[in-house]
């Protein structure tokens, strides 16, 4: 599993006018089961991406394509790690 976060680097003004396309393109991958959860940062500085993917350079490519990504308005990290304990009702985290 990852946990992807996004750092606006431009003006929320310049976010929200790809906001649209980055909400298709989020919809895109929950489609495809390769997100499990994602939203904005609090304060909104960012948001932030649960992805379910053992291939770290397949969720890389595909993050290239967000919006945000390619007009530059965010800095994207990834962070790997394998959920050995969750609470009651997210087991299925574990097999991710």
């Amino acid at each position: 599993m990852f946990i992807v976060t996004l750092t606006y680097i431009r003006p929320v003004e310049e976010i929200d006018a790809h906001m649209e396309a980055h909400v298709a393109w989020l919809r895109r991958h929950y489609d495809s089961s390769l997100f499990v959860a994602s939203g904005r940062q609090v304060p909104r500085v960012g948001g932030v991406i649960l992805a379910r993917s053992g291939d770290r350079a397949a969720l890389e490519a595909v993050l290239a394509e967000d919006p945000f990504a390619q007009h530059k308005l965010a800095r994207i990290d990834i962070v790997e790690f394998a959920p050995s304990m969750t609470a009651p009702g997210a087991e299925a985290l574990k097999s991710i």
